[in-house]
């Protein structure tokens, strides 16, 4: 199945890196964050990658210019200022007639594969979103007026679900999409949930995103210390 990775964002909230290079190319251990989001989807067979580029997609072309693996990847430019719903509109004409998978660049996960395909087939909707729990980033306050009852460091919140990427994408989902200007987590995914016709996947294990230098320097830490979720066997 075809995977289109979403890598044309500005990440202007990790300047400290993306000054320099764009967001998917920011290293976590040895390798950028881009590579460690193909070797999820390549675990399980999925090594047919259409990444969407856009800022400073010349140095994701130049990393992919060497063969890497047994992975077919297809870099196509979708503009500097086309938002995520126009990226993949602009790939259109690449996916043809087929189910594909789509993700951020910049999110890893222990999520799998297998069962969240397995769960999209089930219900014959047009569209799967992955739920994850969202991370945790602060510390928990429980107040009585201004008396502190309790203080929790990083509690995750429990009861909340946020959009975790990881979507499965049946073609016709693609009329939804009108131009470069389309937010796909606006209209095109609002109209979608009004028209029943999304069902999510809840994916209660390990999920992290990279938008500011405290998530990669978490990310960091659990791979210094051989205990990164995500990586499902050396590489």
């Amino acid at each position: 199945m075809k995977v289109v990775i979403l890598a044309g964002g500005f990440g202007t909230r990790l300047s400290e890196y993306t000054d320099n290079i764009p967001k998917p190319m920011v290293p976590i251990g040895k390798l950028p964050i881009i590579h460690h989001i193909m070797n999820i989807y390549s675990f399980y067979g999925h090594k047919d990658f259409y990444i969407a580029l856009g800022y400073k997609g010349d140095i994701i072309k130049k990393y992919f210019n060497k063969k890497i693996n047994d992975w077919n990847v297809n870099l196509i430019d979708t503009g500097p200022n086309t938002l995520t719903g126009g990226r993949v509109k602009r790939l259109e004409k690449f996916l043809k007639n087929e189910t594909f998978f789509l993700t951020y660049g910049d999110g890893v996960s222990d999520i799998n594969l297998d069962t969240l395909l397995k769960f999209h087939k089930s219900h014959g909707k047009t569209l799967t979103i992955s739920a994850v729990r969202p991370p945790a980033r602060f510390g928990s306050l429980s107040l009585d007026g201004s008396e502190i009852v309790e203080f929790k460091e990083k509690v995750q919140l429990k009861n909340n679900w946020i959009n975790g990427g990881f979507f499965v994408v049946e073609p016709k989902f693609l009329k939804y999409l009108k131009n470069d200007t389309t937010v796909l987590e606006q209209e095109p995914l609002k109209q979608i949930v009004l028209e029943k016709d999304i069902k999510a996947f809840t994916h209660e294990g390990f999920w992290q995103c990279m938008d500011h230098k405290s998530d990669k320097d978490l990310l960091e830490k659990m791979i210094n210390e051989k205990n990164a979720p995500w990586i499902k066997n050396d590489y």
